[in-house]
């Protein structure tokens, strides 16, 4: 099964085991019936922003609309590249490990996730501006930022690319 197949049986899973509407999903994260019902059906490639808006709306981390994968899969968004590392399951939290790159030049700024989230970046190359959008940090390789990421945060590459890690924290 490809990747937008897979993920959008995952997503209906998750909605039906939640007991919500297709309706009621679309309303939540805000993201169209139509496109729902298309990336549901395997017809339509997920982004990283519509993955996220959906697992928040869900109340479920991104990593669990993308368990079960034979491969690594890379989402993309407006301004990030993310592969899925690891997903680690703690009683209290899940954590999930990304490797990022945020193109060069470009800024994308992302909703509030579930309450109590936090995110990790540690930059590996390039220099980012991140954290939330009231208050971000400019961080270069070897340095690292924290932020809560129940509020709307963002990540901007203002030169060259950004490699980076990303770990995001999803209390229980």
């Amino acid at each position: 099964m490809d990747l937008p197949a897979r993920v959008g049986a995952r997503v209906r899973e998750l909605r039906e085991a939640d007991g919500i509407s297709l309706s009621e999903l679309a309303r939540r994260s805000g993201i169209g019936k139509g496109t729902l019902s298309e990336l549901e059906g395997g017809r339509r490639n997920p982004t990283l922003e519509t993955l996220y808006a959906l697992t928040t709306a869900l109340g479920v981390p991104l990593s669990t609309a993308l368990t079960g994968l034979t491969a690594p899969a890379t989402l993309s968004g407006d301004a990030v590249d993310a592969v899925l590392v690891e997903r680690y399951e703690a009683p209290d939290a899940v954590s999930d490990t990304y490797r990022i790159r945020i193109r060069a030049g470009a800024r994308q700024e992302s909703t509030a996730h579930t309450a109590g989230t936090t995110e990790h970046l540690v930059v590996l190359s390039g220099t980012a501006r991140v954290g939330t959008v009231r208050e971000p940090a400019l961080i270069g390789p070897g340095t690292h930022a924290s932020w809560h990421a129940d509020t709307p945060h963002l990540y901007e590459a203002p030169a060259e690319a950004v490699e980076a890690v990303l770990i995001v924290r999803h209390p229980r």
